[in-house]
C-alpha cells in the first residue's frame, strides 16, 4: 500500500483540467493516474485517501492505459468513488471493490410536457403520492415480491422481464444502457443469502443517497440535443437514483470475502487487501462476472418498476390526459463492462470498471437508440439534494481520454456520520421547503446525511468535464420535490 502522502506538486498538468501522477511516483505503479479537476477540486481530492487509493489501483496487474479519476472523486472501498480502470481481456483481472457494493447503482430520467406553473398547485399531492407508491428506506419491501424462480428470470432478463409484465414501454428499453439487459448473467453464481435479500426488494428505492426527485428543466444549453431527448424548458422531469439493493450488495460482500483466498491462490500482489480480485479468465473471475451481471439486470428491472410507479403516480395526480413521462435514458455508474477501446494506438478488448463513474460514449455509438446516435449518449449527473442536476452528452474525446467515461454526481466532501452530527434533518427539511422543494422522507437522520453541504458543487464538477471535453452540457434541472427513505 502507498504510505507516502500524495501532494499537489506530485502531479503534472497534461492539459487544462487534466493532471497526471506518472508511474515514476511509485515503483510498483503499472500505469499512470489521470485526474480531471480544476485547481480547487484537485486540492479537495487530496483531503482524503482517494488519490492514494487511485495510486494503489494503478499497481494492479493487467491494467492498460491509465487509471482515471473524475472531479467528483471521494474515498471508497479499495478504489475511489469516481474511479475508472481498464484491464486487458482475458489476462487482466476483475475486482468487486472496483465495481462497487451497489452493483448498477444508476440514474433514470423521465421527461414530460407538463409545465411547472401548471403543476405547482399539485406538487405537495404529487410528492405524497410518489412517496406512497415508491417504497423507500432501509429494508423496505417492494411491491413485486418474487419467488426464487422469478428472481432468476429477473436476473437473466433485466428490463425485458419488466416489459413482459407490463411495467415498461418498449421505448424504455431502447433508452436504457445495454437496452436494459447484460447478456451472460447467471443467478446460480449468486448466493442463497443474496437471493433471499433480493426476492422482496424489487421496486424499492432504498436509503442513503438514493432518491426519487421531481425537477423542472430550468436551462437548455444544447437545443437540438434537448429536443431529441424530449426535454422542454419550464417543464417537469423526474430522476430515479437507485441500484440492485441488498441483492447486489450481498453479491459484492460474498465475492470480496471469497477472493481473499483467490489472490493467494494465483499469487496476485495487492497494494491494498480491499482491492481483492481474480484473473478475469479464471473460473473465479468468470463466476463473479456472471453474478455481477445478474445484479445489474436486477437493478435495471428495479428502476423500471419504479418508473412504472412514477407514471401511475403522475396519472393519479394529473389525470391520464397529457401526462406521459417519456424516458430520456437510464445509465449505470457502478459496473464492470467488456468493451473495445483504442489504447496507445492499439485496439483492445478490455474490462472497464466504472465505480461512481458514468459511461459517456460519443456520437455514432451503435449501442444507442437510432435517434441518439447523432448527438451522443446521454450522461445523467444528479446533484446533491436541493441543488441542481445536469444532463450531458458524451463525446468522441471521452473515448480517448477516459475510456468513454464521465462523472456521476457531485461527490461527497463530508462523511455521513459528520453530516448527521452537524445537520438536523428536521431543520434541513424546513429550509428546503422554504426554497419551494417538497420533501418526503422517512428518516430525519437519513435526510441529514444527504445535506447539500455534505457534497461538492455539482455545477463545478460538470464544468470540469465539459471543459475537458469528455461530456457536453445539454440541460440543467432544478428540484421541486424530493422523496427519500
Amino acid at each position: 500500500m502507498v504510505t507516502q502522502q500524495v501532494r499537489k506538486q506530485d502531479f503534472h498538468r497534461i492539459q487544462d483540467y487534466l493532471w497526471e501522477i506518472p508511474i515514476s511516483f511509485h515503483p510498483k505503479m503499472n500505469v499512470p493516474v489521470w485526474i480531471f479537476a480544476d485547481e480547487d477540486l484537485l486540492e479537495d481530492a487530496l483531503d482524503d485517501l482517494s488519490i492514494v487509493q487511485a495510486v494503489n489501483v494503478a499497481q494492479l496487474p493487467g491494467l492498460v492505459g491509465h487509471v482515471v479519476v473524475m472531479p467528483d472523486v471521494h474515498q471508497g472501498y479499495g478504489m475511489p468513488i469516481g474511479g475508472v480502470m481498464a484491464t486487458r481481456v482475458p489476462d487482466g483481472i476483475i475486482s468487486p471493490g472496483a465495481v462497487g457494493y451497489d452493483i448498477n447503482c444508476g440514474v433514470r430520467v423521465l421527461a414530460s410536457a407538463i409545465e411547472y406553473e401548471t403543476a405547482k398547485p399539485y406538487l405537495s399531492d404529487l410528492a405524497s403520492t410518489l412517496y406512497h407508491n415508491c417504497p423507500s428506506g432501509v429494508g423496505e419491501k417492494g411491491s413485486v415480491p418474487l419467488s426464487e424462480a422469478e428472481l432468476d428470470q429477473v436476473c437473466r432478463q433485466g428490463a425485458r422481464w419488466a416489459l413482459a409484465r407490463g411495467y415498461a414501454q418498449a421505448e424504455d428499453l431502447e433508452r436504457t444502457e445495454e437496452f436494459g439487459c447484460l447478456e451472460g448473467a447467471d443467478p446460480q453464481y449468486a448466493s442463497h443469502r443474496a437471493k433471499e435479500r433480493g426476492k422482496g426488494q424489487l421496486g424499492t428505492l432504498g436509503a442513503g443517497n438514493h432518491f426519487l426527485e421531481v425537477d423542472v428543466v430550468d436551462a437548455i444549453f444544447d437545443a437540438n440535443a434537448a429536443q431529441v431527448m424530449g426535454l422542454h424548458l419550464g417543464c417537469l422531469a423526474v430522476q430515479i437514483h437507485c441500484g440492485s439493493r441488498g441483492f447486489g450488495h450481498q453479491i459484492c460482500t460474498d465475492y470480496v470475502h471469497d477472493f481473499q483466498a483467490v489472490v493467494a491462490h494465483y499469487g496476485i500482489h495487492l497494494p491494498d487487501r480491499e482491492l481483492v480480485c481474480a484473473p478475469l479468465g479464471s473460473e473465479e473471475g468468470q463466476s463473479y462476472l456472471k453474478a455481477m451481471k445478474a445484479a445489474a439486470n436486477y437493478a435495471f428491472a428495479n428502476r423500471q418498476v419504479l418508473a412504472w410507479h412514477t407514471r401511475r403516480s403522475f396519472e393519479q395526480v394529473f389525470g391520464t390526459q397529457n401526462t406521459p413521462l417519456r424516458q430520456v435514458y437510464d445509465i449505470a455508474h457502478n459496473m464492470g463492462k467488456i468493451e473495445t477501446h483504442s489504447i496507445n494506438g492499439e485496439t483492445l478488448q478490455v474490462c472497464v470498471h466504472r465505480k461512481g463513474a458514468t459511461r459517456a460514449f460519443g456520437p455514432g455509438f451503435v449501442g444507442l437508440p437510432v435517434e441518439y446516435r447523432a448527438i451522443g449518449q446521454p450522461v445523467l449527473v444528479p446533484g446533491s439534494m436541493g441543488t441542481e442536476s445536469w444532463i450531458l452528452v458524451g463525446t468522441a474525446e471521452s473515448e480517448r481520454l477516459s475510456f468513454g467515461s464521465s462523472c456521476h454526481g457531485a461527490g461527497r466532501v463530508m462523511s455521513r456520520a459528520q453530516a448527521k452530527r452537524e445537520v438536523r434533518g428536521d431543520r434541513l427539511r424546513g429550509e428546503l421547503e422554504q426554497e419551494g422543494i417538497c420533501v418526503r422522507a422517512g428518516s430525519m437522520p437519513g435526510l441529514a446525511e444527504e445535506a447539500p453541504r455534505a457534497y461538492k458543487n455539482v455545477s463545478r464538477v460538470v464544468e470540469v468535464v465539459s471543459q475537458a471535453d469528455i461530456a457536453h452540457k445539454v440541460a440543467r434541472l432544478r428540484p421541486i420535490a424530493v422523496i427519500k427513505g
